[in-house]
């Protein structure tokens, strides 16, 4: 455990070394983390990490202190950022997207993205505990996975991070998937317009990052289930 915390550490001093996140290199803006200092689980009570431009919680302007709750509906803007966490599961949410988080008090049973792009790790859950995530084309069910997602209204992207999947389209049954991945290894379209049975195509690794991972499964004492190799940007195609 200490050689995983060790080598976690010097891989995000030396991402702080070389501006990393300050610099938005892959798309998101985060500032640096002052004096090496590697993100922490946030404390009890406190949902969100940072936010930038116009972001509203439950139809208000969202602060640094708004609470964010399991069936908490969030938008942002066009210039709009979230990175949060709500329990377990945390998130970064980039601009343009409209999300609806769905569960009781406590913990996330589902969320649906109908609009933007939205990157996720989720905390395992007892065996019978199924997240179902939606958008308007797709669903997926997830257990202890990290997921990237964009949705609109021609098709949905999925990348599952790490974990297990199942993907189908909302209108066509002929369209499932199962899919195992370690690292990035089965990321998907899910088209609206597509013939029966060939609604899930192979797609590219786009807009997310291993970083971004680790910032977030960070926030909920987490760290993801893999090794920094340095050879994920030959796997990952920009298109912010």
């Amino acid at each position: 455990m200490d050689d995983i915390d060790n080598s976690r550490r010097d891989f995000l001093i030396r991402a702080l070394s070389s501006g990393l996140f300050a610099s938005g290199l892959y798309g998101l803006s985060v500032p640096a983390w002052s004096m090496g200092k590697i993100p922490a689980e946030l404390p009890p009570g406190k949902s969100i990490y940072r936010l930038s431009g116009k972001v509203t919680i439950d139809s208000k302007a969202a602060t640094l202190d708004t609470a964010i709750r399991p069936n908490s509906v969030i938008e942002t803007g066009a210039d709009g950022k979230l990175i949060f966490a709500v329990g377990k599961d945390a998130f970064i949410l980039r601009s343009n997207s409209r999300l609806e988080l769905q569960g009781g008090d406590v913990i996330i049973t589902g969320l649906r993205l109908l609009t933007g792009k939205l990157l996720s790790v989720f905390g395992k859950r007892k065996p019978r505990e199924h997240l179902g995530l939606k958008t308007v084309v797709a669903t997926i069910g997830v257990r202890g996975t990290g997921v990237y997602l964009e949705s609109n209204l021609e098709q949905t992207y999925v990348c599952t991070c790490y974990g297990e999947a199942e993907l189908a389209s909302v209108t066509d049954p002929l369209s499932t998937e199962k899919v195992i991945t370690h690292h990035h290894d089965s990321p998907r379209y899910i088209l609206a317009d597509a013939p029966i049975g060939k609604k899930i195509r192979p797609a590219p690794v786009i807009n997310h990052t291993d970083e971004e991972l680790e910032l977030i499964e960070s926030l909920v004492g987490r760290t993801v289930p893999f090794a920094f190799t340095g050879d994920y940007d030959s796997l990952r195609k920009d298109d912010y």
